[in-house]
Formats: C-alpha cells, structure tokens, sequence
C-alpha cells in the first residue's frame, strides 16, 4: 500500500485516467511475467486462508472480495487480477457487437472526493471476443461472472435479442451472469428497469437459462437512484422470475454533497460518479433490500469501497459479497488483501 500511495499512484495520476488504467494493467502484466518478481506480487498481494471461503449460488468463492464490472470488458485482464488476489471477476459488461464507446476524454477524477466519473458507455470488443478469452485456462478457483448489455445502436424494444444472445454466448464460460439494466451511459437503458420491461427480460432469459441440463445464476445490477417504490418493484421480479438476486450498485448520477467545485463537476459533464460519495446510498439500497426480504435476498456489494471498514459496512447491511474498483484508484492493489484480513481478525 505504501509503494502505491508514495510512488505509482502520484505518477498515474500524472496521466489522463484512461492512459493510466492500460499503463497500469501493462505494468501488473510486465511484473508477472518476470522469473520471481510474478511470485513476490503473488505472495504480496494474496491471502489464502479456508476460512475466507463462501459458498453461493452452488459455487465456493475463495474469499468474498471481488472486481466489479468494468475494469476488464474484454476478458484480457482476469489472469493478471487473479494474482492481486481477487476471489471473483466480472468481466463486462459486454455487448454482441463490438462498439467504441463514448468519444474521449470520458474517464475523469475528482480527487477531492477520491471519486471518479465515467461516461464509457460499453466500449468493448463484442462477446465473441470475450468467450475466445475465456477459451484459456482460468487461474486456478476463480470465480468468474459475465455481466451482458445491449448496443447502444439496438433500440429498447430489440434489446432482448442483444442479452439473449450475449448469454447464450457467454454460458459454457461464465459462473455467473449479470444483466445490466443500470448504467446511465447508455441512452435510454435505465427505462428498461421498469417493471414490466424488465420482468419480460429476466423472465425470457431464465426461460433459456432453464433450456439448459446446469443453469447459471442470474443477478440483476441495479442503479443507486431508484426510490423507495422502485426498489420495491424490484424485489418482486426478482421473486417472480426466480433470478438469483441483486448488485447493489451501479454508478449515480446524483451530484449532491461532492467537496470538488461545481465548476469542476459541470465541466466533466455527464457520467456515473462511483468511490466515495456512493458508499453511503449504496449500503442503503442494501440494507433496505436485504430488510425488506426478509433477509433472504442475496445481494453483491459495491460503490465507495475503499477500506475494509468500508467492506464490512457492505457485510454488515445484508451484503454476502462485496466487489471494488474505484476504490482500487484510490487505495491500491494491497486492498483486497487489506479487507480479507479484516475479515480474519474476529476469527483468531
């Protein structure tokens, strides 16, 4: 953690926050593929312990830690990530054909706030991509989910099509799927979280996921910025079309209570703000989730994770496992290793 805080973070920062994600990821690679220096990040940034172990969904996660969607779309990175100890990836979210995304710049920081905003808007390689990926032999135990969107040029009342077929791509490969419903860089995608939109897509995609002899979990992403009745409605889809649960969540589109400028704020213009200043309403969306199902629904944590007390929040609120990536940005890579830790320290 102190390398990263005294030394790459002050020079990554020096970079546009897109240029520093690849430098970053080149630079994980270049070390890993070193005789002993791959060993010595291994052995830094793991923590292989029995007891960090859970089991959901039918599968055994290592530990609960895991790397949200985003950071690798395209499945180029999970090997790499797998070594900073990560118990699950979620690659995505991708789309069935490939797409440039938003123009540049559409990453930026608000250090302030230890904050970032993005505007991507699914820029990936397409799945096709993403299942020659998966085609390697994984790292050994990791657990891996897809999380699926439709093209931005596929207008709503055609994007059943994009996520069944996503899925049908993506199921001999992935643990796990994740239907994003939720970003606010896609135009007009949020619509499809309404009621009746989405219990017709989850219901037709756990119509094939059931076509096959070993189905696979689905989760739905939700957005931050739903009310109260919203997240009512959305426990009762997850009820009625029998999916396996919720991410809680996205990215937001509030801006209220941020330390950075207003001036700043509006010259970056529109984007999902994730790290700190969500950590709050996400661990809401949690708890009033998990609550109000009777303690039953099973949730994945994520949005403003930056310490392990922040992990435990997520826990503690009804949370059975967490993910980060801002918070990565942020803390470092030594994070991960930091909460499974955190999580040790009552058992011993």
């Amino acid at each position: 953690m102190k390398l990263y805080q005294d030394l790459l973070k002050p020079l990554l920062f020096r970079f546009a926050p897109e240029r520093a994600h690849h430098l970053t990821v080149a630079l994980l690679k270049f070390g890993l593929a070193l005789p002993g220096v791959g060993a010595l990040l291994r052995k830094t940034y793991q923590l292989h312990d029995s007891r960090l172990a859970r089991h959901f969904l039918g599968l055994t996660f290592q530990n609960p830690v895991g790397l949200g969607a985003g950071f690798d779309k395209d499945g180029k990175h999970y090997h790499a990530m797998a070594a900073l100890g990560f118990g699950f990836v979620e690659l995505g979210t991708v789309t069935p054909k490939p797409q440039a995304g938003n123009p540049l710049p559409r990453l930026f920081r608000l250090p302030d706030d230890e904050a970032l905003i993005n505007r991507m808007g699914f820029n990936n390689a397409g799945v096709d991509v993403l299942v020659e990926q998966l085609k390697k032999k994984r790292p050994k135990g990791l657990i891996i989910g897809g999380n699926i969107g439709k093209n931005k040029a596929t207008p709503n009342e055609e994007a059943l099509n994009d996520y069944l077929y996503c899925f049908e791509r993506l199921s001999p490969f992935v643990d796990y799927f994740v239907v994003n419903v939720s970003s606010p860089n896609t135009p007009d995608l949020r619509a499809l979280q309404d009621k009746a939109p989405l219990t017709q897509l989850l219901t037709a995609l756990q119509n094939k996921n059931h076509t096959y002899r070993l189905p696979t979990p689905i989760l739905l992403k939700i957005a931050p910025d739903l009310n109260e009745q919203q997240l009512d409605d959305i426990l009762e889809i997850v009820q009625s079309t029998g999916i396996a649960g919720v991410i809680a969540t996205n990215t937001t589109i509030d801006r209220e209570g941020l330390i950075s400028s207003k001036e700043l704020v509006n010259e970056i213009g529109a984007g999902g703000l994730s790290g700190q200043p969500l950590r709050e309403r996400s661990t809401e969306v949690i708890r009033y989730l998990y609550q109000k199902s009777g303690e039953k629904l099973f949730i994945i944590g994520v949005g403003g994770i930056a310490s392990a007390q922040d992990a435990k929040e997520k826990l503690e609120a009804g949370a059975a496992l967490v993910q980060i990536y801002s918070g990565l940005v942020y803390a470092g890579p030594g994070l991960v290793k930091d909460i499974c830790k955190s999580l040790l320290e009552p058992l011993e």
